[in-house]
Order: C-alpha cells, then sequence, then structure tokens
C-alpha cells in the first residue's frame, strides 16, 4: 500500500470517528428527554389508577400530595 492511500484511509476514518460520535450524543440527549418524558406518562398512570380504584376525590388528594400541595 501507498503511503497516500494509508493516509486517505486513516483520514476517512478519523472523519467517520466524528461523525458517529456526534451521532451518539444525539442518542443519548434523546434518551434523557424519553426518560423524562415517561416519567411524566408514569405518574399520570399512577394518577388514573388511583381514580378508577377509590374515585375522583382519592384522586385530588393524591395528586395534592404528588404535587406537594
Amino acid at each position: 500500500m501507498s503511503e497516500k492511500m494509508i493516509s486517505e484511509t486513516e483520514a476517512k476514518l478519523a472523519t467517520h470517528e466524528a461523525i458517529c460520535a456526534e451521532r451518539y450524543e444525539g442518542i443519548q440527549k434523546s434518551f434523557a428527554n424519553g426518560s423524562k418524558r415517561m416519567t411524566k406518562i408514569e405518574y399520570l398512570l399512577y394518577i388514573v389508577i388511583v381514580a378508577v380504584l377509590f374515585g375522583p376525590g382519592a384522586a385530588a388528594q393524591f395528586v395534592a400530595k404528588v404535587l406537594g400541595l
């Protein structure tokens, strides 16, 4: 292999690694945002479960306790 071909391959690999690092960072941010959304959905499901099992009054008390009111 010629020296030029090795340098060209190394340059392409470095570029590829940089692009993949940016994509990985974006994926990690997406996971973090998704985790926040899932936490909100989880709380909403708890409220619905309480409302169905114990009635709307108990759900209101549960929400007040969760929100610290």
